[in-house]
């Protein structure tokens, strides 16, 4: 539409520039005309002057027709057969000066076109009326054809158009096309798509790139939780079906109260597991959606450290298991976060940790950077296992009946995110596991 516009005004203005130009030049040869006539008058006078268009024989196309009128108005000579086309009433009043431009009458008659002027001119004392007509018929069929060349150019240039740009659309949204038809396909079980940007053009490209990563991420959003559903279900099912299971074999006959109190004891402590799943959860919730409060302070990183060994050395003395900590240092860090990440990695490193074991607890300043090391010479992980670890409720450990319920690595990975810092683990099978966090302190 924007270039049917266009081009429709484009041929508008030199249409009208070339019309334009030929109807001033046509007037500069009227004019040129009219004062050759003057000067012949004035030269021969008006007898000769007479004689001369008199003796004009009439031809079937004339370009110019001109009369004389004398003093009082009456013909004095003129073209012949003048008179039956062009009677001298319907000309313009006579003008003074030998322009044209402000005295020129245009008249039709039957298929010809004229323009017409007048002009009064001294001779012998005399004053006489000069009536030129310039048949411009000709000029008239040649703009008509103009415009009409006008016309079809202007057509074939829009249907032109048209179709180019149907086919430049059509063929520059295919690809678009493509997309929409790959976006109709995705579904929770098909997110496998993918749009292949090698024939895509240039500036669409990125536009591919961007929905392959977006189906990429979605895939991976919805396996994770897929897999989180199922592991979620399996946590929880374990301690409900026990409590099930203990009391339905309770009451299956009358118990003594020391066998009662003891299957009730047992329900307290799964449903205790049950509650610490349930805040972990929902702690790593907050913290994904970025709803947990931090409040950071400066402290001392090894009294904060040594206050949490004190809590698990009862623990690690039944089991012969020393704990140490190295290095000292002031952390920015949210007080009560960093201890329950710390607690939860001596605890899996407790879990871990055989008889006569060791913990090592290092802590260190780099870079701008504070660095909490903790060190155990447990069983070690598997190498095929250490890029999941910190996913929820993943162990490394084939079996499920482990007391921990894979939440613990998560919910440390999830505190050191919520500080803008990261977490890093490295193991050897039979030798022990090292797992870092680092925590920026701006």
């Amino acid at each position: 539409m924007a270039t049917s516009l266009l081009l429709a005004c484009g041929l508008g203005v030199f249409y009208a520039i070339v019309i334009q130009h030929a109807v001033a030049e046509d007037n500069a040869v009227l004019a040129d005309k009219v004062a050759a006539l003057r000067t012949d008058l004035h030269e021969s006078g008006p007898g000769v002057f007479a004689e001369e268009l008199k003796s004009r024989q009439p031809r079937e196309h004339t370009a110019y027709w001109i009369r004389m009128l004398d003093p009082q108005g009456r013909t004095y000579a003129e073209t012949p057969g003048m008179d039956r086309s062009l009677p001298p009433e319907i000309f313009p009043p006579p003008q003074k000066s030998v322009s044209t431009a402000g005295g020129l009458k245009s008249y039709r008659r039957g298929p010809k076109l004229f323009s017409l002027v007048a002009l009064n001119e001294e001779s012998g004392s005399q004053l006489y009326t000069l009536q030129v007509a310039q048949d411009r018929s000709s000029d008239e069929r040649v703009e008509r054809n103009f415009a009409v060349l006008f016309v079809m150019v202007l057509g074939g240039s829009v249907l032109g158009s048209a179709f180019i740009a149907v086919m430049v659309t059509k063929r520059g949204l295919r690809p678009l096309r493509e997309m929409t038809e790959s976006v109709a396909r995705v579904g929770p079980t098909h997110l496998k798509e993918r749009v292949t940007p090698a024939e895509w053009p240039r500036e669409l490209k990125p536009l591919a790139v961007a929905f392959d990563d977006m189906l990429k991420r979605l895939d991976d959003s919805f396996t994770r939780l897929s897999q989180f559903s199922a592991d979620l279900a399996h946590e929880l099912r374990t301690p409900i079906a026990n409590m099930i299971g203990e009391a339905q074999v309770a009451l299956t006959r009358d118990r003594t109260a020391a066998e009662y109190r003891e299957t009730i004891e047992s329900t307290v402590g799964e449903c205790e597991r049950l509650s610490r799943i349930v805040d972990n959860l929902l702690f790593v919730a907050r913290v994904d959606a970025a709803r947990e409060p931090i409040a950071r302070n400066r402290f001392d990183a090894r009294a904060a450290v040594e206050k949490i060994t004190a809590f698990y050395h009862a623990l690690a003395d039944d089991r012969h298991i020393a704990i140490s900590c190295s290095g000292e240092g002031q952390i920015y860090a949210d007080p009560d976060l960093f201890e329950r990440a710390v607690g939860n990695l001596l605890d899996n490193a407790l879990r871990f940790t055989p008889e006569n074991g060791s913990i090592q607890i290092v802590l260190s300043e780099r870079n701008g950077d504070f660095e909490v090391a903790v060190s155990d010479t447990g069983c070690g992980i598997a190498p095929e296992h250490l890029p999941r670890v910190f996913d929820r409720f993943y162990r490394a450990e084939s079996s499920r009946s482990s007391d921990g319920a894979g939440l613990g690595l998560a919910l440390v990975k999830s505190i050191v995110d919520l500080h803008g810092g990261s977490a890093t683990i490295e193991s050897n099978v039979g030798r022990g596991t090292t797992v870092k966090l680092i925590l920026p302190q701006k």
